[in-house]
């Protein structure tokens, strides 16, 4: 989980601020915890949403810059247009949306949550065959439902 927390946020301090509050979500919500799957992304989704709070509080801290200049800041920066970032970020999850739900999890799983296809194979008990089949139909999938966007 340190690890996790670390490569996500990569400040030895906010990394091991990041575990003990997943710890304490983990304590919390382990009634909810289902025996029959596997700890170790259940335990890894809780890790990164912790990091991910801590790195959001650490930079709201941080940043006293008024909305409108951080803004600008910002597209000047990155080079694009902030709107076109969040309209391509939601065809994206409606695309992933209409997606299998069996698709959907292998793709989240490999690609949000950064797992090989064997890590996959052992935390969904499916065969690594099943996980590679999944993905590549997924894959071609999201392709159909997005191709209109390379015409733009």
């Amino acid at each position: 989980m340190f690890t996790t927390a670390l490569a996500l946020l990569g400040d030895r301090e906010l990394a091991a601020e990041a575990v003990q509050q997943a710890f304490v979500q983990a304590w919390r919500g382990a009634g909810a915890f289902d025996p029959g799957r596997e700890l170790k992304p259940w335990l890894y989704a809780i890790v990164r949403r912790a990091a991910i709070d801590v790195h959001r509080r650490e930079h709201r801290a941080a940043s006293h810059v008024p909305l409108d200049e951080a803004w600008e800041e910002d597209t000047r920066a990155c080079g694009a247009d902030p709107l076109e970032d969040v309209w391509y970020a939601w065809q994206v999850r409606k695309a992933l949306a209409a997606l299998h739900p069996d698709e959907r999890l292998v793709v989240e799983l490999a690609y949000f949550q950064g797992y090989s296809q064997s890590e996959i194979s052992a935390a969904l008990r499916i065969a690594l065959g099943t996980v590679k089949s999944r993905t590549a139909r997924a894959q071609r999938r999201l392709a159909g439902l997005l191709s209109h966007l390379r015409t733009q």
